[in-house]
């Protein structure tokens, strides 16, 4: 897995609603990076692309 940290636009979790505990997820080319939306430059959380869509998969079921 690359260390990168996703280049794309971050975006709120749709599951945040109007909390104000809220998560961004950006990706990138092999990563998807998670990050307190209050505290952007806090630290990321790196999550293979595989692996986050298994998690988003299972959290659906």
């Amino acid at each position: 897995m690359s260390a990168e940290q996703p280049e794309s636009t971050w975006r709120k979790s749709s599951f945040s609603g109007n909390d104000t505990n809220c998560v961004g997820v950006g990706s990138g080319s092999e990563v998807v990076g998670v990050r307190d939306t209050k505290d952007p430059h806090g630290g990321t959380l790196l999550i293979a692309r595989d692996a986050f869509a298994a998690f988003l998969r299972a959290s659906v079921a």
